[in-house]
């Protein structure tokens, strides 16, 4: 008799929005798959865990290495961490700079207009907010 088994890397993956981290299908998400958009009911609550801190830190880190005034793209902080899956990364980079946008950290722009994330639609970009602390890393 034949197995029905699947390998789980053949199983299709997403990347939480919450912690940043891949997770794969499941069974209990098979009616549902295309709505689920974090891998835990501790993510579902808005945990942050180090996978976000990892998107949070990125945002941090490049605008750092920018000027005061100057702003970066949330698909620079995706391609920084993933040059190959940017793209599935780009709404877990953009809910990360609506936390930091929430803390004061970013200021979320449009254009040269200070917009909320969850009103607007089109191309983003965030500049230091008047929280912002620059990181210390390595490179500098």
């Amino acid at each position: 008799m034949k197995s029905k088994s699947v390998a789980k890397a053949d199983l299709p993956t997403k990347i939480c929005e919450t912690c940043g981290f891949s997770f794969a299908w499941r069974k209990r998400w098979e009616r549902d798959w295309d709505n689920v958009r974090v891998c835990s009911a501790a993510c579902r609550r808005g945990k942050s865990t180090a996978g976000g801190e990892r998107y949070t830190g990125a945002i941090v880190t490049l605008l750092s290495k920018r000027g005061p005034s100057s702003s970066i793209c949330p698909s620079e902080v995706a391609r920084a961490l993933s040059a190959n899956e940017w793209r599935k990364l780009m709404d877990a980079v953009r809910a990360a700079g609506a936390r930091l946008a929430k803390l004061g950290v970013v200021s979320i722009t449009q254009g040269d207009r200070e917009v909320d994330l969850s009103q607007v639609a089109g191309p983003i970009r965030f500049r230091r907010g008047p929280s912002f602390v620059p990181s210390l890393t390595k490179d500098e």
